[in-house]
Parts: structure tokens; sequence; C-alpha cells
């Protein structure tokens, strides 16, 4: 993965840029010339700090005069850099019709550090792709095709202490969330995060909320609930914008 400018960029080759791309504009089109499909093998990408992850855009565009070419086919995140294929390949299925698929690959840990992502890059990343036809036609989609790219989160298994515990007793319930740093590359506590705690009876098929906690300075969570019955306890959350959502492995605690 290299770095290169706006202007010195070349298609086939996976770069993030800085500062570089317009801003977002509604797509624009003149003529028939349109996109009949636009798909994402992933809807959302969620990248750690070690394994890169990826995603695969499918576009086909059609035009009664035929289409002369789809150009583009970058992706552009929420800071307006730019990630350009790793991989691509376009056919005609008809006169009127061209298909092009496109392999970005997202790594937060690439040996080119300059081309690494960073913290700011998480979001709604958007398609930038034109379809031109023979007929001098077009059809440019700037923001209207969209995929989430998230940093990877890890709840620790829950702990429910202590075991057994007596009906009516205090139970205390512990874990952590961390979300990927991807300017440092390492796990790091997410902090001021509302985490439910769930709870499913013994013979029970599903989970309910008993309480929201809120993770403190270090990511930590911890709080004390009343042991009605025996079951099991976890704690899950429902992610953001920019993390995704995770469920740490349950505690099976006994009454006494």
């Amino acid at each position: 993965m290299r770095i290169r400018t706006a202007v010195t960029a070349v298609c086939g080759t996976l770069a993030l840029l800085g500062a570089v791309a317009p801003v977002a504009q509604a797509d624009s089109h003149h003529g028939d010339t349109r996109f009949t499909s636009v798909t994402f093998s992933r809807s959302t990408v969620n990248v750690g700090v070690s394994k890169a992850q990826s995603v695969t855009v499918t576009a086909t565009a059609k035009d009664d005069s035929g289409i002369s070419g789809i150009y583009g086919g970058k992706l552009v995140s929420p800071d307006k850099r730019i990630a350009f294929p790793d991989d691509g390949s376009c056919s005609r299925p008809s006169s009127t019709t061209m298909k092009c698929t496109w392999k970005y690959v997202l790594d937060a840990n690439d040996s080119d550090d300059y081309a690494d992502l960073r913290n700011a890059d998480a979001g709604t990343w958007h398609l930038d792709a034109e379809a031109a036809a023979t007929d001098h036609d077009f059809y440019t989609l700037d923001s209207s095709k969209t995929v989430k790219v998230k940093r990877y989160a890890e709840l620790s298994v829950t702990q429910a202490g202590p075991e057994p515990v007596g009906k009516g007793r205090t139970l205390t319930v512990t874990g952590a969330l961390t979300r990927a740093n991807w300017d440092t590359n390492v796990y790091a506590g997410y902090t001021a995060q509302r985490v439910a705690l769930q709870f499913k009876k013994s013979g029970s098929s599903s989970y309910s909320t008993v309480k929201t906690v809120t993770t403190d300075s270090k990511g930590k969570l911890k709080t004390s609930v009343k042991a009605a019955s025996s079951g099991t306890w976890r704690w899950m959350f429902a992610g953001t914008g920019t993390t995704m959502a995770v469920t740490a492995g349950g505690d099976s605690v006994a009454l006494k």
C-alpha cells in the first residue's frame, strides 16, 4: 500500500491519501446513463490492529448507447482519505452494460505506516465512481453508496461472584471493554461507554437487560445486583458509529 497524490494515483493500487478528496456531494448525472446495481460484499468492515480486512464492491452501469468505461472506483473515508482498489476487473454483460468489481484491503498495521488506517477513518465510507457512456452521458456516484468501516471491539469474559451465591444476596459482576486503536496498533480501554448487563435464567433461551453500566477511565465494568435465581450473566455493547458491537462470554451462577 503506497501513498500517492490525487494526481498521480493509479487505479489498481491501494492507497490512503490525506486531505485530498473533495467534500462528498450528491450524485450527479446527465442523460440516461445509470448504475443499475451497486453491492458491497459486507455492509460493515470491522478492523482490528493486526489483521487486514477486505471488502468487494460490484457495480453495473447501463446506457442505451453503451458504456465506454467506469472510472474512479475508490472508497472515501469520513476524514477524506482515499482507498484505491487492490484488485479490479470489468466485463460487458451486454452491449449496453458494463460490470466492474473492485477489492479493497483495509489494514491498521500496513508495512507502509503512511497507508495505515487511522482512528479518524472510522465511520461511513462512500464509493466514488463514474460511468461514462459512448454518447457522452454520465452518472457519478458521489455519496449515495456507503459501507461502514469500524474499529474492532472486545469484551472480556464476564465474571460474576461469589459462586454459588445465596438467594437475595449481592452478586458482583465485572468485565472490560476495549477497542482497536488504529493510531497505536494496540487495544485500549473504551471509556465512558454504556454497556448492558444481561441475565438469562436457567432453563430460558433468551437474555434480558438488567441494568446499564458505564465503563470507567480504563474501560472496566463493575456493578452489583441481587441474586434472585440461577442463570447466566453477560455484558453486551451495542456499538457506536465508529466501533463494532460485541457481546461477552457469559458466566453461569447457581443459587445455594
